[in-house]
């Protein structure tokens, strides 16, 4: 018998308890000092409560576990939903001050016809069989003009006559005049951004001439919801605008988005992706952001009505009394993610579509494949990252994000993006558990 390597041991944040979690025994348990004594010091009280669940084990079974554990994993992954993204066009009307496609190209070109046809009748053979459904993303996909009212349009009317639902992240200023549009098509749901109240907002993302874009997408929110479509409010998350989410909570309450099941939030963090932002200093790192975002969740527990943020698996423990299944894969790149453009070329996601050089094919006017480089991206999981191997946080982590391991190690795609899971879980065991801020639906 081992201490599991799996075993996530810790001191919750801000008391003298410890937390105990496995992901792959999907047991969590919160310790006394005294108990965290013991596990420090190998002398166990509790030994077959510990074997019961998972924290003590043969490491043969241990590993059989894992292997049957991966096995499901690939499994259900196999079942699973395929997110299609679709790019119109990169061109924006917003001028946002941290924008990480500031260093693409705006291509001045037109989203065919031609290439809608080519995009439906590739995704509709390709993908035949699976559960699948198309998100619409830029640039900004709902522009301003009847041009670009038109493509989507038509996009909109490929869409349902294939029978695919569809979801569009949108800048949220012209979404008002394109609800007839999205009425004529299965739209799951509708992504916008807020960074805040009017005046943090239209400072940070303005039109691309200074005006801002603040009451433009209160009333495309009002209006979408209305016409009872599902709204996803993100919002991009820095030094700048942390304190903000204060307001924009009260705001968002007051306005009765949050009673609203039609409503839902996200967090987004600003960080360097492709291009390096102007501003180095007001970039979290995502244990930053999560420490600031617990003082003021513990100052300002409304935010909580607004948002309750995830910290790693804490939040999904609290609200389903277990923990989730093993998570072997963070990244769903070319696996249940893949990503289109209006140039006719195939990226493996949203965060290398549109960058020089990821283009994985093309769809159109020709189809192509690179097929050892998509072989890369499908086969990366933990069990094929050297660094994982031995981490015990791998299943709670999955390796992160490919795209950002493959840009800050050396185009290795089979490196790591390391999760700060433990960091995380020492908050968000507090926060949930015995801060008592979090309110208990």
């Amino acid at each position: 018998m081992y201490f599991s390597k799996h075993n996530i041991f810790s001191k919750i944040n801000e008391s003298d308890n410890y937390f105990l979690v496995n992901p792959l025994s999907g047991n969590a348990d919160i310790l006394t000092a005294e108990k965290a004594e013991e596990i420090k010091n190998g002398t166990y009280s509790d030994v077959e409560e510990y074997k019961e669940k998972g924290y003590l084990i043969d490491k043969e079974e241990e590993d059989k576990i894992f292997k049957n554990a991966y096995f499901d994993f690939l499994d259900n992954r196999d079942d699973s939903e395929t997110q299609i993204f679709f790019v119109p066009w990169y061109t924006c009307n917003f001028r946002c001050t941290y924008c990480y496609q500031e260093g693409y190209s705006e291509k001045d070109e037109s989203l065919s016809r031609d290439v809608m046809d080519s995009f439906f009748n590739y995704v509709n053979r390709e993908f035949a069989g699976q559960k699948k459904y198309i998100t619409v993303f830029g640039g900004e996909p709902l522009l301003p003009g009847k041009q670009s009212r038109d493509a989507i349009d038509y996009f909109v009317t490929k869409a349902k006559e294939s029978d695919l639902d569809l979801a569009f992240v949108t800048n949220g200023y012209s979404l008002e005049e394109y609800i007839p549009i999205l009425k004529k098509g299965n739209v799951r749901e509708i992504q916008v951004t807020l960074d805040g109240p009017q005046a943090v907002h239209d400072k940070r993302r303005p039109l691309a001439g200074g005006i801002g874009t603040f009451q433009n997408i209160i009333n495309g929110i009002d209006k979408a919801m209305e016409a009872g479509f599902a709204v996803n409010l993100r919002t991009v998350v820095d030094k700048d605008n942390m304190d903000s989410l204060v307001p924009l909570a009260d705001f968002a309450i007051e306005k009765g988005w949050t009673s609203n099941s039609l409503f839902k939030t996200q967090l987004g963090r600003n960080y360097e992706l492709h291009f390096c932002q102007s501003d180095q200093n007001k970039l979290y790192d995502r244990v930053s952001l999560y420490k600031d975002l617990y003082k003021l969740i513990i100052a300002n527990p409304q935010i909580t009505e607004y948002h309750r943020p995830a910290y790693s698996i804490s939040k999904f423990i609290f609200e389903n009394g277990d923990l989730p299944e093993p998570l072997f894969d963070s990244c769903p790149a070319c696996k249940t993610e893949w990503a289109f453009d209006f140039t006719g070329r195939i990226y493996s996601c949203t965060a290398t579509v549109g960058k020089e050089g990821e283009s994985l094919g093309t769809y159109y006017p020709q189809e192509t494949r690179k097929d050892s480089v998509i072989d890369q991206w499908e086969s990366r999981d933990v069990t094929t990252i050297d660094k994982c191997h031995d981490c015990s946080l791998q299943l709670a982590c999955g390796g992160g994000c490919a795209a950002v391991a493959k840009n800050n190690n050396n185009d290795e795609i089979h490196s790591p993006d390391c999760r700060p899971v433990k960091d995380l879980l020492e908050m968000g065991i507090s926060l949930y558990f015995e801060k008592g801020v979090i309110k208990d639906d």
